[in-house]
Protein backbone atom coordinates (compact mmCIF):
# COMPACT_ATOMS: atom_id res chain seq x y z
CA UNK A 1 0.00 0.00 0.00
CA UNK A 2 1.20 3.41 -0.88
CA UNK A 3 1.29 6.58 1.33
CA UNK A 4 -0.06 9.50 -0.34
CA UNK A 5 -0.20 13.13 0.57
CA UNK A 6 -3.16 15.10 -1.39
CA UNK A 7 -3.59 18.51 -1.72
CA UNK A 8 -6.18 20.85 -2.34
CA UNK A 9 -9.34 19.29 -0.34
CA UNK A 10 -11.59 20.27 -3.24
CA UNK A 11 -13.85 18.02 -5.51
CA UNK A 12 -11.03 16.10 -7.33
CA UNK A 13 -8.56 16.05 -4.17
CA UNK A 14 -11.52 14.99 -1.55
CA UNK A 15 -13.00 12.46 -3.89
CA UNK A 16 -9.58 10.83 -5.07
CA UNK A 17 -8.14 10.99 -1.21
CA UNK A 18 -11.37 9.38 0.06
CA UNK A 19 -11.27 6.60 -2.90
CA UNK A 20 -7.42 5.69 -2.35
CA UNK A 21 -8.09 5.46 1.54
CA UNK A 22 -11.22 3.05 1.00
CA UNK A 23 -8.13 1.10 -1.85
CA UNK A 24 -6.08 0.77 1.81
CA UNK A 25 -3.64 3.16 1.21
CA UNK A 26 -2.93 6.40 4.17
CA UNK A 27 -3.84 9.88 2.30
CA UNK A 28 -2.76 12.84 4.07
CA UNK A 29 -4.88 15.54 2.70
CA UNK A 30 -3.55 18.90 2.92
CA UNK A 31 -5.02 22.56 2.72
CA UNK A 32 -5.11 26.17 3.80
CA UNK A 33 -9.28 26.27 4.59
CA UNK A 34 -9.69 25.32 8.00
CA UNK A 35 -12.90 24.60 7.35
CA UNK A 36 -12.34 21.56 4.95
CA UNK A 37 -9.58 20.18 7.60
CA UNK A 38 -11.61 20.44 9.88
CA UNK A 39 -14.69 18.78 8.25
CA UNK A 40 -12.69 15.92 6.85
CA UNK A 41 -10.71 14.99 10.45
CA UNK A 42 -14.28 15.05 11.69
CA UNK A 43 -15.34 12.11 8.66
CA UNK A 44 -17.49 15.25 6.71
CA UNK A 45 -17.20 15.76 3.13
CA UNK A 46 -16.12 19.64 2.66
CA UNK A 47 -18.53 18.96 -0.56
CA UNK A 48 -21.61 17.68 -1.71
CA UNK A 49 -20.75 14.42 -3.55
CA UNK A 50 -23.28 11.07 -4.17
CA UNK A 51 -21.88 8.66 -1.44
CA UNK A 52 -19.04 10.89 -0.20
CA UNK A 53 -19.91 11.36 3.49
CA UNK A 54 -20.23 7.70 3.92
CA UNK A 55 -17.42 7.20 2.03
CA UNK A 56 -15.06 10.15 4.26
CA UNK A 57 -16.57 8.67 7.59
CA UNK A 58 -16.00 5.20 6.70
CA UNK A 59 -11.94 6.05 5.86
CA UNK A 60 -11.42 8.49 8.84
CA UNK A 61 -12.82 6.24 11.12
CA UNK A 62 -10.13 3.87 10.32
CA UNK A 63 -7.74 5.86 10.38
CA UNK A 64 -6.81 6.13 6.74
CA UNK A 65 -7.34 9.78 6.04
CA UNK A 66 -6.20 12.86 7.86
CA UNK A 67 -5.75 16.68 6.65
CA UNK A 68 -3.91 19.13 7.67
CA UNK A 69 -2.25 22.21 6.56
CA UNK A 70 1.74 21.53 7.64
CA UNK A 71 3.06 20.48 4.19
CA UNK A 72 6.54 19.70 5.80
CA UNK A 73 4.42 16.78 8.16
CA UNK A 74 2.66 15.82 4.96
CA UNK A 75 5.79 15.45 2.75
CA UNK A 76 7.63 13.43 5.27
CA UNK A 77 4.95 11.11 5.98
CA UNK A 78 4.67 10.07 2.51
CA UNK A 79 5.78 8.87 -0.64
CA UNK A 80 3.76 10.73 -2.97
CA UNK A 81 2.00 13.92 -3.53
CA UNK A 82 -0.96 14.90 -5.64
CA UNK A 83 -1.32 18.32 -6.02
CA UNK A 84 -5.35 18.65 -7.32
CA UNK A 85 -5.50 22.76 -6.59
CA UNK A 86 -7.87 24.74 -8.78
CA UNK A 87 -6.76 26.43 -12.85
CA UNK A 88 -9.26 29.06 -13.11
CA UNK A 89 -9.02 30.87 -15.87
CA UNK A 90 -6.33 34.33 -16.35
CA UNK A 91 -7.67 37.76 -17.16
CA UNK A 92 -6.29 36.80 -20.95
CA UNK A 93 -8.24 33.45 -20.75
CA UNK A 94 -4.77 31.26 -20.64
CA UNK A 95 -4.76 28.76 -17.78
CA UNK A 96 -4.11 30.17 -14.34
CA UNK A 97 -1.65 28.52 -12.92
CA UNK A 98 -1.23 30.44 -9.48
CA UNK A 99 -2.50 27.95 -6.83
CA UNK A 100 -0.28 24.94 -8.93
CA UNK A 101 2.98 27.37 -8.50
CA UNK A 102 2.07 27.92 -5.10
CA UNK A 103 1.47 24.68 -4.29
CA UNK A 104 5.14 23.30 -6.15
CA UNK A 105 6.49 26.03 -4.01
CA UNK A 106 5.68 24.61 -0.77
CA UNK A 107 6.15 20.89 -1.59
CA UNK A 108 9.57 21.78 -3.17
CA UNK A 109 10.96 23.54 0.22
CA UNK A 110 9.59 20.31 2.05
CA UNK A 111 11.43 18.16 -0.40
CA UNK A 112 14.50 19.86 -0.10
CA UNK A 113 14.50 18.85 3.72
CA UNK A 114 14.08 15.28 3.04
CA UNK A 115 16.17 13.01 2.15
CA UNK A 116 14.01 9.70 0.93
CA UNK A 117 13.07 9.84 -3.04
CA UNK A 118 9.43 11.44 -3.37
CA UNK A 119 7.02 11.87 -6.43
CA UNK A 120 4.91 15.21 -7.13
CA UNK A 121 2.00 13.92 -9.29
CA UNK A 122 -0.26 17.33 -10.63
CA UNK A 123 -3.87 16.19 -11.44
CA UNK A 124 -5.08 19.94 -11.84
CA UNK A 125 -6.00 20.25 -15.82
CA UNK A 126 -2.60 22.26 -16.87
CA UNK A 127 -2.70 23.01 -20.63
CA UNK A 128 0.20 20.86 -22.38
CA UNK A 129 3.98 21.91 -21.49
CA UNK A 130 2.70 23.43 -18.46
CA UNK A 131 4.57 20.59 -15.87
CA UNK A 132 7.84 21.22 -18.07
CA UNK A 133 7.56 25.05 -18.27
CA UNK A 134 6.18 26.04 -14.83
CA UNK A 135 5.93 22.97 -12.76
CA UNK A 136 9.44 21.72 -12.89
CA UNK A 137 11.22 24.55 -12.46
CA UNK A 138 9.36 25.92 -9.98
CA UNK A 139 9.78 22.58 -8.25
CA UNK A 140 13.41 22.41 -8.38
CA UNK A 141 14.47 26.54 -7.54
CA UNK A 142 12.44 25.46 -4.44
CA UNK A 143 14.24 21.97 -3.57
CA UNK A 144 17.35 22.58 -5.08
CA UNK A 145 17.52 19.09 -6.79
CA UNK A 146 16.64 17.65 -10.12
CA UNK A 147 13.75 16.42 -11.04
CA UNK A 148 13.18 12.51 -12.79
CA UNK A 149 16.69 12.09 -10.84
CA UNK A 150 16.77 13.53 -7.33
CA UNK A 151 13.04 13.30 -7.04
CA UNK A 152 9.99 12.27 -9.49
CA UNK A 153 7.19 14.06 -11.31
CA UNK A 154 4.38 12.71 -13.03
CA UNK A 155 1.12 13.60 -14.73
CA UNK A 156 -1.96 12.12 -14.05
CA UNK A 157 -5.18 13.89 -15.28
CA UNK A 158 -8.74 13.03 -13.95
CA UNK A 159 -11.65 11.70 -15.32
CA UNK A 160 -14.63 12.14 -12.75
CA UNK A 161 -18.07 13.56 -13.69
CA UNK A 162 -20.03 15.56 -10.52
CA UNK A 163 -22.28 13.46 -9.33
CA UNK A 164 -21.10 10.25 -10.17
CA UNK A 165 -17.35 10.89 -9.13
CA UNK A 166 -17.03 7.65 -7.10
CA UNK A 167 -18.36 5.38 -10.03
CA UNK A 168 -16.06 6.90 -12.84
CA UNK A 169 -13.14 6.42 -10.22
CA UNK A 170 -13.52 2.36 -10.01
CA UNK A 171 -15.06 2.20 -13.40
CA UNK A 172 -12.97 4.57 -15.13
CA UNK A 173 -13.24 5.37 -19.42
CA UNK A 174 -9.90 6.90 -19.60
CA UNK A 175 -6.63 6.22 -17.73
CA UNK A 176 -3.34 7.97 -18.96
CA UNK A 177 -0.47 9.55 -17.23
CA UNK A 178 3.08 10.50 -17.91
CA UNK A 179 6.06 10.34 -15.78
CA UNK A 180 9.56 11.65 -15.76
CA UNK A 181 11.42 8.55 -14.10
CA UNK A 182 10.70 4.68 -13.26
CA UNK A 183 9.40 5.04 -9.61
CA UNK A 184 6.60 7.83 -10.03
CA UNK A 185 5.46 5.40 -13.20
CA UNK A 186 5.56 2.30 -10.91
CA UNK A 187 3.46 4.20 -8.45
CA UNK A 188 0.47 5.30 -11.18
CA UNK A 189 0.65 1.87 -12.84
CA UNK A 190 -0.34 0.38 -9.26
CA UNK A 191 -2.72 2.51 -8.10
CA UNK A 192 -4.41 1.82 -11.38
CA UNK A 193 -3.81 -1.58 -12.24
CA UNK A 194 -6.93 -3.46 -10.66
CA UNK A 195 -9.15 -1.51 -12.58
CA UNK A 196 -11.05 -2.81 -15.96
CA UNK A 197 -9.21 -0.01 -18.13
CA UNK A 198 -6.39 -0.27 -20.49
CA UNK A 199 -3.78 2.12 -18.98
CA UNK A 200 -1.72 4.53 -21.41
CA UNK A 201 1.31 5.14 -19.92
CA UNK A 202 2.38 8.39 -22.59
CA UNK A 203 4.89 11.47 -21.65
CA UNK A 204 3.86 14.55 -19.73
CA UNK A 205 2.89 16.90 -22.70
CA UNK A 206 0.64 13.95 -24.27
CA UNK A 207 -1.24 13.52 -20.84
CA UNK A 208 -2.03 16.86 -20.66
CA UNK A 209 -3.09 17.27 -24.06
CA UNK A 210 -5.07 14.28 -23.27
CA UNK A 211 -7.15 16.43 -20.53
CA UNK A 212 -7.80 19.23 -22.80
CA UNK A 213 -8.69 16.91 -25.79
CA UNK A 214 -11.37 15.29 -23.39
CA UNK A 215 -12.92 17.93 -21.81
CA UNK A 216 -12.85 20.18 -25.03
CA UNK A 217 -14.46 17.15 -26.80
CA UNK A 218 -17.40 17.18 -23.97
CA UNK A 219 -17.82 20.89 -24.79
CA UNK A 220 -17.91 20.39 -28.68
CA UNK A 221 -20.65 17.45 -28.59
CA UNK A 222 -22.82 19.49 -26.28
CA UNK A 223 -22.56 22.75 -28.73
CA UNK A 224 -23.13 19.87 -31.78
CA UNK A 225 -26.35 18.64 -29.75
CA UNK A 226 -27.90 21.59 -29.23
CA UNK A 227 -26.77 23.03 -32.68
CA UNK A 228 -29.13 19.89 -33.95
CA UNK A 229 -31.42 20.54 -31.43
CA UNK A 230 -31.83 23.99 -32.42
CA UNK A 231 -32.49 23.48 -36.39
CA UNK A 232 -34.96 20.45 -35.69
CA UNK A 233 -36.86 22.25 -33.44
CA UNK A 234 -37.49 25.23 -36.11
CA UNK A 235 -38.60 21.83 -38.64
CA UNK A 236 -40.76 21.10 -35.61
CA UNK A 237 -38.80 17.66 -35.14
CA UNK A 238 -37.69 16.64 -31.83
CA UNK A 239 -33.70 16.73 -31.46
CA UNK A 240 -33.26 14.52 -28.68
CA UNK A 241 -35.20 12.02 -30.49
CA UNK A 242 -32.84 12.20 -32.91
CA UNK A 243 -29.46 12.44 -30.94
CA UNK A 244 -31.05 9.28 -29.40
CA UNK A 245 -30.94 7.66 -32.37
CA UNK A 246 -27.86 8.90 -34.06
CA UNK A 247 -26.29 7.65 -30.32
CA UNK A 248 -27.45 4.23 -31.42
CA UNK A 249 -24.89 3.80 -33.76
CA UNK A 250 -21.79 1.98 -32.48
CA UNK A 251 -20.61 1.57 -36.03
CA UNK A 252 -20.35 4.41 -37.83
CA UNK A 253 -21.29 7.36 -35.52
CA UNK A 254 -19.79 6.42 -32.33
CA UNK A 255 -16.51 4.77 -33.65
CA UNK A 256 -12.70 5.98 -33.61
CA UNK A 257 -12.30 6.15 -37.48
CA UNK A 258 -13.34 9.94 -38.22
CA UNK A 259 -11.30 10.37 -34.46
CA UNK A 260 -7.74 10.51 -36.69
CA UNK A 261 -6.13 13.63 -37.02
CA UNK A 262 -4.98 14.19 -40.39
CA UNK A 263 -6.25 16.15 -43.73
CA UNK A 264 -9.90 17.10 -44.84
CA UNK A 265 -13.03 15.54 -45.22
CA UNK A 266 -14.44 15.45 -48.87
CA UNK A 267 -17.00 12.95 -50.82
CA UNK A 268 -20.19 13.28 -51.83
CA UNK A 269 -21.85 13.30 -48.68
CA UNK A 270 -20.48 15.16 -45.97
CA UNK A 271 -19.70 18.65 -47.71
CA UNK A 272 -22.83 18.89 -49.33
CA UNK A 273 -24.91 17.91 -46.21
CA UNK A 274 -23.37 20.57 -43.51
CA UNK A 275 -24.08 23.06 -46.22
CA UNK A 276 -27.43 21.83 -46.74
CA UNK A 277 -28.01 21.62 -43.20
CA UNK A 278 -26.59 24.79 -42.77
CA UNK A 279 -28.35 26.77 -45.20
CA UNK A 280 -31.42 25.13 -43.51
CA UNK A 281 -30.59 26.67 -40.43
CA UNK A 282 -30.28 30.05 -41.94
CA UNK A 283 -33.43 29.93 -43.80
CA UNK A 284 -35.47 28.92 -40.85
CA UNK A 285 -33.15 31.97 -39.07
CA UNK A 286 -31.80 29.92 -36.74
CA UNK A 287 -27.60 30.16 -35.59
CA UNK A 288 -25.66 27.25 -36.85
CA UNK A 289 -22.06 28.88 -35.74
CA UNK A 290 -20.56 25.54 -35.24
CA UNK A 291 -21.30 24.07 -38.79
CA UNK A 292 -19.75 27.40 -39.73
CA UNK A 293 -17.17 26.48 -38.18
CA UNK A 294 -16.64 22.81 -39.32
CA UNK A 295 -16.84 24.18 -43.33
CA UNK A 296 -14.15 27.11 -42.39
CA UNK A 297 -11.77 24.57 -40.57
CA UNK A 298 -12.20 22.11 -43.25
CA UNK A 299 -11.07 24.36 -45.54
CA UNK A 300 -8.03 25.74 -43.64
CA UNK A 301 -6.64 21.93 -43.68
CA UNK A 302 -6.54 22.25 -47.22
CA UNK A 303 -4.84 25.51 -47.16
CA UNK A 304 -2.35 24.30 -44.82
CA UNK A 305 -1.28 21.16 -47.28
CA UNK A 306 -1.01 23.98 -49.83
CA UNK A 307 1.46 26.02 -47.81
CA UNK A 308 3.50 22.70 -47.09
CA UNK A 309 3.95 22.18 -50.56
CA UNK A 310 4.64 25.55 -51.46
CA UNK A 311 7.19 25.65 -48.90
CA UNK A 312 9.24 22.71 -50.67
CA UNK A 313 9.80 24.93 -53.85
CA UNK A 314 9.03 21.58 -55.41
CA UNK A 315 7.89 22.67 -59.47
CA UNK A 316 6.85 18.74 -60.12
CA UNK A 317 5.13 16.88 -56.77
CA UNK A 318 3.50 13.47 -56.94
CA UNK A 319 0.38 12.76 -55.63
CA UNK A 320 -0.17 9.36 -53.87
CA UNK A 321 -4.64 9.08 -53.98
CA UNK A 322 -6.44 11.59 -55.54
CA UNK A 323 -10.16 10.39 -55.26
CA UNK A 324 -11.59 11.12 -52.22
CA UNK A 325 -10.42 8.54 -49.97
CA UNK A 326 -8.39 5.31 -50.84
CA UNK A 327 -10.34 2.31 -52.36
CA UNK A 328 -12.68 4.09 -53.95
CA UNK A 329 -12.48 6.23 -57.91
CA UNK A 330 -15.19 8.48 -56.62
CA UNK A 331 -14.05 11.90 -56.48
CA UNK A 332 -16.38 14.27 -55.70
CA UNK A 333 -15.41 16.81 -53.49
CA UNK A 334 -11.90 15.15 -52.64
CA UNK A 335 -9.49 17.71 -50.96
CA UNK A 336 -6.77 15.92 -52.10
CA UNK A 337 -8.59 16.90 -56.33
CA UNK A 338 -8.89 20.75 -55.04
CA UNK A 339 -5.58 20.73 -53.41
CA UNK A 340 -3.50 19.29 -56.88
CA UNK A 341 -5.97 21.70 -58.52
CA UNK A 342 -4.35 24.64 -56.47
CA UNK A 343 -1.45 23.49 -57.58
CA UNK A 344 -1.74 23.19 -61.20
CA UNK A 345 -2.91 26.92 -61.43
CA UNK A 346 0.32 28.25 -60.14
CA UNK A 347 2.11 26.06 -62.41
CA UNK A 348 3.23 23.15 -60.79
CA UNK A 349 3.29 20.08 -62.28
CA UNK A 350 0.92 17.50 -60.89
CA UNK A 351 1.60 14.00 -62.00
CA UNK A 352 -1.09 11.47 -59.67
CA UNK A 353 -0.55 7.97 -58.69
CA UNK A 354 -4.05 6.46 -57.79
CA UNK A 355 -4.63 3.18 -58.39
CA UNK A 356 -8.50 2.80 -58.09
CA UNK A 357 -9.10 5.96 -60.49
CA UNK A 358 -6.31 4.20 -63.02
CA UNK A 359 -8.25 1.25 -63.11
CA UNK A 360 -11.53 3.18 -64.01
CA UNK A 361 -10.03 4.90 -66.92
CA UNK A 362 -7.97 2.02 -67.89
CA UNK A 363 -11.04 0.02 -67.91
CA UNK A 364 -13.04 2.39 -70.06
CA UNK A 365 -15.40 2.80 -67.68
CA UNK A 366 -18.40 5.53 -68.79
CA UNK A 367 -17.72 6.62 -64.91
CA UNK A 368 -14.14 7.19 -64.87
CA UNK A 369 -12.97 10.43 -63.14
CA UNK A 370 -15.99 10.59 -61.80
CA UNK A 371 -16.64 13.60 -59.92
CA UNK A 372 -13.86 15.50 -61.00
CA UNK A 373 -14.31 19.16 -62.12
CA UNK A 374 -11.22 21.17 -60.82
CA UNK A 375 -7.90 19.15 -61.76
CA UNK A 376 -7.73 19.24 -66.18
CA UNK A 377 -6.33 16.68 -67.96
CA UNK A 378 -6.70 14.09 -65.31
CA UNK A 379 -6.58 11.09 -67.53
CA UNK A 380 -3.09 12.12 -68.48
CA UNK A 381 -1.63 12.89 -65.18
CA UNK A 382 -2.11 9.11 -63.95
CA UNK A 383 0.78 7.11 -63.36
CA UNK A 384 0.58 3.55 -62.67
CA UNK A 385 3.85 3.38 -61.82
CA UNK A 386 4.45 4.24 -58.18
CA UNK A 387 8.28 3.75 -58.34
CA UNK A 388 8.35 5.99 -61.59
CA UNK A 389 6.58 8.70 -59.94
CA UNK A 390 8.77 8.99 -57.31
CA UNK A 391 11.75 9.42 -59.38
CA UNK A 392 9.92 12.31 -61.22
CA UNK A 393 8.53 14.25 -58.52
CA UNK A 394 10.56 16.90 -56.61
CA UNK A 395 8.13 16.47 -53.95
CA UNK A 396 5.65 13.50 -52.90
CA UNK A 397 2.12 14.01 -51.48
CA UNK A 398 0.70 11.33 -49.67
CA UNK A 399 -2.99 11.91 -49.63
CA UNK A 400 -4.68 7.83 -49.24
CA UNK A 401 -2.58 4.66 -48.26
CA UNK A 402 -2.50 1.54 -50.60
CA UNK A 403 -1.10 -1.05 -48.47
CA UNK A 404 1.32 -2.18 -50.79
CA UNK A 405 2.89 1.50 -51.46
CA UNK A 406 3.65 1.97 -47.66
CA UNK A 407 6.83 0.27 -48.01
CA UNK A 408 8.04 2.13 -50.88
CA UNK A 409 6.95 5.54 -49.31
CA UNK A 410 8.43 4.62 -45.66
CA UNK A 411 11.98 4.23 -47.85
CA UNK A 412 12.14 7.24 -49.31
CA UNK A 413 14.04 9.93 -48.09
CA UNK A 414 15.93 11.87 -50.80
CA UNK A 415 12.61 14.49 -51.48
CA UNK A 416 10.68 16.44 -49.48
CA UNK A 417 7.17 14.51 -48.53
CA UNK A 418 4.09 16.02 -47.13
CA UNK A 419 2.26 13.39 -45.40
CA UNK A 420 -1.64 13.92 -45.05
CA UNK A 421 -3.01 10.53 -43.71
CA UNK A 422 0.29 9.13 -41.63
CA UNK A 423 2.47 6.24 -43.76
CA UNK A 424 4.11 5.04 -40.05
CA UNK A 425 3.19 5.96 -37.02
CA UNK A 426 7.22 5.84 -35.96
CA UNK A 427 7.16 9.12 -38.19
CA UNK A 428 7.00 12.20 -37.22
CA UNK A 429 7.76 15.86 -38.54
CA UNK A 430 11.32 16.59 -39.50
CA UNK A 431 14.11 16.83 -42.09
CA UNK A 432 12.32 16.37 -45.02
CA UNK A 433 9.70 14.87 -43.77
CA UNK A 434 6.49 16.95 -42.69
CA UNK A 435 3.18 15.51 -41.40
CA UNK A 436 0.11 17.48 -41.44
CA UNK A 437 -0.55 17.17 -38.13
CA UNK A 438 2.56 14.94 -36.43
Amino acid sequence: MARISIFGIGYVGVVAAACLAKDGHDVIAVDVDAGKIDAINEGLSPIVENGLDDLVKEVVAAGKLSATDDVEYAINNTSASFVCVGTPSAPDGSVGLKYVELVCQNIGAAVAKKDDFHSVIIRSTIVPGSCEGTCIPVLEAASGKKAGAEFGVGYYPEFLRESTAIEDYYDPGLIAFGALDDATRDILTDLNKNLNCQIHTVDLRTAEMVKYTSNIWRAIKVTFANEIGNIAKSCGLDGQSVMEILCSDHKVNMSPYFMRPGFAFGGSCLPKDVRALRHLAAVNNTPAPLLHAVLEANEAQIGKAEAMINSSKATKVGFVGISFKPGTDDMRESPLAELAARLIKTGVVVEIYDPFVHEAYANENSTAGRGNDVVPDLKDRLNPDLSSMIEGSDAIVVGNIYKDTLEELVAVNDKPMIDLTRISRTRVSGDDYHGICW
